[in-house]
């Protein structure tokens, strides 16, 4: 079902506890030790690690009584319902999904509609999903999609889509917990060079113990 590959989305997006490579939030400054990220580094269900400590992963945020990641967020909304896990709604009717429906009586923006039949009329409110509005077309007034990218804040690149917007990082960097900021990722941790490995925003570089000089390929030393 597509709520159960939302939850393994969120899922695969966060490392084990007892893994310290994952994605985490972004500090910024110079980067601190590994004893100082230890002592950043928070406990609790949906958090995840990096070297500069740790944040909660994406679709969760702190719990303000507990100061753990156990809030769930529904980018949607869930209306007159409750959000129970990422991006899943339950509603007052008893169904679960990503939204849900507003209570009848309550129009949009643009007014209400009458809906009869059989004699009964009931006021349909006339409203457009999230991410898309209203607009006069050749074909009348349609739900056309925003263009998120205009007003987003993206620190990398925004690339619209239906109904909303993702950010992307350029070579070198991954984008942050948030979704919208990006960090650097630490090329070195995969051990490029032979001998030293200096690590950069974007990129890294090596070089050689005394002695030795960096082969043409820019790795080895010889």
């Amino acid at each position: 079902p597509p709520v159960m590959l939302v939850e393994l989305f969120f899922q695969a997006a966060c490392v084990s506890l007892f893994l310290p490579g994952g994605q985490g939030r972004v500090y910024p400054g110079r980067k601190k030790s590994a004893s100082f990220a230890v002592e950043r580094r928070r406990v609790g269900p949906h958090v995840c690690f990096s070297s500069f400590g740790s944040g909660c992963c994406p679709g969760w945020m702190l719990a303000p009584g507990s100061g753990q990641c156990t809030l769930p967020l529904c980018s949607f909304g869930c209306g007159s319902g409750l959000c129970i896990a990422p991006n899943l709604c339950s509603c007052p009717d008893g169904e679960q999904g990503i939204t849900c429906p507003e209570p009848p009586g309550t129009c949009g923006e643009y007014g209400c509609d009458l809906s009869c039949n059989h004699g009964g009329c009931q006021e349909v409110a006339r409203v457009c999903p999230l991410g898309f509005s209203m607009a006069e077309t050749a074909n009348g007034v349609r739900c056309t999609d925003i263009d998120e990218c205009l007003s987003a804040a993206c620190e990398g690149l925004c690339v619209n889509t239906e109904g909303g917007f993702v950010c992307e990082c350029g070579p070198g960097l991954q984008l942050s917990a948030d979704r919208h900021s990006c960090q650097d990722t630490d090329e070195c941790l995969a051990t490029p060079c032979q001998h030293r490995c200096k690590n950069s925003l974007g990129s890294y570089r090596c070089s050689c113990r005394p002695g030795y000089h960096l082969h043409g390929n820019r790795h080895s030393c010889v």
